[in-house]
């Protein structure tokens, strides 16, 4: 078990190395700044993944009457924002990359300025620091993006070389790691049934999801990227949070509400890849003239 400990977070590793350098050596920095200068993408973002999650965790925390641990690693998911997956969760859905790597580091940055501030707030007794959440986030994330967005500035050649191994070692990590995540983390998910923990998970990232979409689409600001960048949550910064202050019972509910989104929003984003997919070659059909 420990070897397989070992590899689940030599593959953690290695999915966020590779999908965050994948993005840097494909894109530009106009690309990814670009939808920052959009005030009401940057206002619906903030809605989305800062203040209705919250809001709705605390709901559910209510009507499933989550005990204090399973209530604070809900509470903890709701507030960390900007997974490093939503990029190549881009890719399988086929939507803006740019635009997602952008919302990424939007939501990072926000997360480590907000989370130490909130948290006091929600729950009493709890110590955590601006560099606390933000010391892996910018080493893991914010460094590595400067990096390759600097070698695809300056070496577009090089970069064009060397992208498609990080995606091939993006893809590779990230099978590995759903099947790591359901092996390691099988007993725990049965621990938690009839404790509504599982329930409560499901429903946040459900709607998270649903209601970024319905921000985003109606702010025309991108309806599913706001969404499925709603539904994923910063299990990083979450777990930070969780081993530096509370017990293995919040680790657990942050690591099974990590399994769950993984098992929802992908295959989510693949269908709509393949929607997007089959709806640009019916374009395509008709729009070639006929020989």
């Amino acid at each position: 078990m420990e070897l397989l400990n070992t590899l689940y977070n030599l593959m953690s590793l290695v999915f966020v190395l590779g999908t965050i350098c994948s993005m840097g050596l494909s894109l530009t920095m106009k690309q990814i700044t670009g939808p920052l200068r959009n005030a009401r993408f940057v206002i619906i973002a903030v809605l989305a993944n800062f203040v209705l999650p919250v809001i709705l965790a605390l709901i559910l925390i209510q009507i499933f009457s989550l005990d204090e641990s399973l209530a604070v690693g809900l509470l903890l998911v709701s507030l960390a924002a900007g997974a490093p997956g939503l990029p190549k969760t881009a890719v399988f859905a086929k939507i803006d990359t740019a635009a997602a790597t952008a919302l990424m580091v939007l939501l990072v940055v926000v997360t480590i300025i907000v989370m130490p501030i909130l948290l006091p707030l929600f729950l009493t007794g709890i110590s955590v620091t601006f560099w606390d959440i933000a010391s892996g986030l910018v080493y893991l994330i914010l460094i590595p993006l400067a990096l390759s967005l600097f070698i695809r500035a300056r070496y577009p050649n090089v970069a064009a070389s060397i992208q498609p191994m990080f995606a091939q070692a993006s893809n590779l990590s990230l099978l590995i790691l759903m099947v790591l995540m359901i092996v390691l983390n099988f007993n725990d998910v049965v621990g938690l049934l009839g404790t509504g923990g599982l329930l409560a998970s499901l429903i946040l990232i459900v709607l998270t999801t649903a209601v970024g979409y319905l921000l985003g689409r109606l702010g025309k600001a991108d309806g599913w990227l706001q969404g499925l960048g709603a539904g994923q949550r910063n299990i990083a910064a979450a777990m930070v949070v969780a081993s530096t202050n509370f017990g293995n019972d919040e680790i657990v509910m942050v690591v099974v509400f990590s399994l769950i989104g993984m098992v929802v929003l992908i295959p989510l984003a693949m269908e709509l890849g393949k929607r997007r997919g089959r709806a640009l070659d019916k374009e395509m059909e008709t729009t070639v003239p006929a020989v």
